[in-house]
């Protein structure tokens, strides 16, 4: 656990507006992290305190989360039986999707043979 704590510190320092990166979110003391309390970083574990001095800027990345769910070439997916909400044909190809988090039902979506249109199962 000790190790972690030293690895984890020595990869979060922050920068402050003046760049310098000296100042970090661990603990000096311990290893833990700090957290902000009456203008001041203050350690859980030990009590330690730092004052927070000028405003820190974190910079995170985003991830676009967008899925080509069906494409128009469907030839090649399973078919199963179930009937189309829009023209009631009884045959649809479907793709097993898991769009929500691990402990969720993974989503099913459809697209009928017949008239194209795509719809999602839950």
């Amino acid at each position: 656990m000790r190790k972690n704590s030293a690895r984890a510190r020595d990869n979060l320092l922050i920068s402050s507006s003046n760049g310098d990166t000296s100042d970090s979110l661990f603990c000096s003391q311990c290893g833990s992290l700090m957290f902000p309390n009456g203008g001041k970083y203050v350690c859980s574990s030990c009590g330690e305190e730092k004052e927070i001095g000028a405003s820190h800027v974190i910079v995170t990345g985003s991830n676009d989360k967008e899925m080509t769910v069906i494409k128009e070439d469907v030839a090649t997916l399973p078919k199963t039986r179930i009937a189309c909400p829009l023209c009631a044909h009884t045959e649809a190809y479907f793709v097993i999707r898991q769009t929500r988090a691990a402990d969720e039902p993974e989503t099913r979506i459809y697209r009928c043979c017949k008239c194209n249109h795509s719809w999602r199962e839950y």
